[in-house]
């Protein structure tokens, strides 16, 4: 571990502007052979964007859908490699409860400094292992005191009810990410870190923004169950001829302007990530 390298909060903290990752590993089910490949694959983008000024953030059964489990292979293949500092797994409560203590147990014995600690779609999948996400939060500071947990918000949900989530006791996180957001849902955004700011929320946000590749009606109505997704609005957009890391970085733009300077990307795909990082990063000037 770098001693030179900010700790997940101290960088979530800090004055300057953030733009992490939210990456996906494979998908359960796959071959050995295209499980393999896919995560060969996912080492060297790890390993490019690690030595970028950046967080990476990696899904647990994202939208529902089972994926391998990211300690096991970051552990056995990236130690020494990558600094767990720069890399945040997220752990939902779709699992055993016991599984869950342990895997934030082994995840601070590698060194990882952070999770996040959601609770999980409860439409598809197993069932959640407690009822709600900061009850597991509350039962891994128990057995793993020193790990910096996360946890969970909505800006496009009732602003004051979702600050006082955060300001209740037993929120248990020192920082949080939040629900896709976008240029097309700054007012929510305003309105939330507004309420936030009044209310004294002192933990860190990293607010969500997801890269819409194309705008292709069926992918779209596929995201919809799972997000707010204003499919006219980004179907302007790529009407317009702006690409997918230019309607990004128009986002992260207006998110900046309305004081939500740190961010995670979501959808930059199993191939080359880091590649397409690098053109948003370029897009953002």
């Amino acid at each position: 571990m770098d001693p030179t390298v900010p700790g997940v909060v101290e960088r979530l903290r800090a004055a300057r502007p953030l733009v992490a990752v939210e990456l996906r590993p494979p998908r359960a089910g796959l071959s050995g052979a295209e499980s393999m490949d896919t995560w060969i694959d996912l080492y060297h983008s790890l390993r490019r964007l690690a030595a970028r000024d950046t967080l990476i953030f990696l899904t647990d059964n994202a939208v529902g859908d089972a994926e391998e489990e990211n300690l096991q292979h970051l552990t056995t293949n990236l130690a020494g490699e990558v600094d767990p500092v720069k890399v945040v797994p997220f752990l939902t409560a779709k699992h055993p409860l016991e599984y869950c203590l342990m895997y934030a147990t082994r995840a601070s014995s590698h060194g990882f400094q952070a999770l996040t600690v959601l609770g999980g779609d409860r439409t598809v999948g197993p069932p959640r292992c407690v009822e709600f996400a900061y009850h597991l939060r509350q039962k891994i500071r128990q057995r793993v005191p020193g790990l910096r947990l996360g946890g969970w918000a909505n800006p496009q949900r009732d602003a004051a009810e979702q600050v006082s989530f955060l300001l209740a006791r037993d929120f248990t996180a020192e920082f949080y990410l939040t629900q896709v957001v976008s240029h097309h849902s700054v007012r929510a955004v305003e309105t939330f870190v507004n309420e936030a700011r009044r209310r004294g929320v002192t933990a860190p946000a990293v607010f969500g923004v997801f890269m819409y590749r194309s705008a292709n009606p069926a992918t779209l109505e596929r995201l919809r169950p799972f997000f707010p997704v204003p499919v006219r609005e980004i179907t302007r957009d790529f009407e317009e001829g702006l690409s997918p890391e230019e309607i990004c970085a128009k986002s992260i733009r207006a998110l900046r302007d309305a004081g939500a300077d740190k961010v995670y990307v979501s959808n930059l795909g199993f191939r080359r990530p880091e590649e397409r990082y690098r053109k948003l990063m370029e897009a953002l000037g």
